[in-house]
């Protein structure tokens, strides 16, 4: 009976200490995302030392976009036209970014989201875990990057 009790209160730790999303939390969504890591269902995960591409996300009233952009030793970004369109969803106290393109229609779940880092869980239950990025700037010749 004491290890049954000592569960329940583990178990109401663990569910107590999930992050709850407010709204006003969204915004910190803007910028640039570098992945880290990638959780997969059965626990196995598949971490990324090093990547070509980030993640860029720009939202505005619940509604934002997301496009894969290519660091640069000087610090700047190159793009293309390529992006995708998205929402923001709230719904029994999750948050989903629902994805539309003229291809597919796809939901991801808002995980946790703070100033440095963000997660996302699909429906086949992989977790992608982010880290704010910002610019490379390797060149080392003092000037700041804009």
């Amino acid at each position: 009976m004491k290890n049954m009790f000592k569960i329940l209160l583990l178990s109401l730790v663990f569910v107590s200490c999930g992050q709850k999303i407010e709204p006003t939390d969204i915004a910190k969504i803007n910028g640039y995302w570098e992945i880290e890591k990638v959780v997969f269902d059965k626990g196995e995960d598949k971490d990324y030392k090093m990547n070509e591409s980030f993640d860029y996300f720009t939202i505005k009233d619940k509604k934002g976009i997301r496009k894969k952009v290519m660091p640069q030793l000087n610090g700047t970004f190159l793009v293309n036209d390529t992006y995708e369109n998205f929402t923001v969803r709230f719904e029994d106290e999750k948050v989903y970014l629902d994805y539309a393109t003229e291809y597919a229609k796809w939901s991801e779940e808002l995980i946790t989201i703070s100033d440095t880092e963000l997660v996302f869980k699909n429906t086949e239950e992989k977790e992608y875990h982010y880290k704010k990025a910002g610019p490379i700037n390797i060149t080392g010749d003092g000037k700041e990057i804009k």
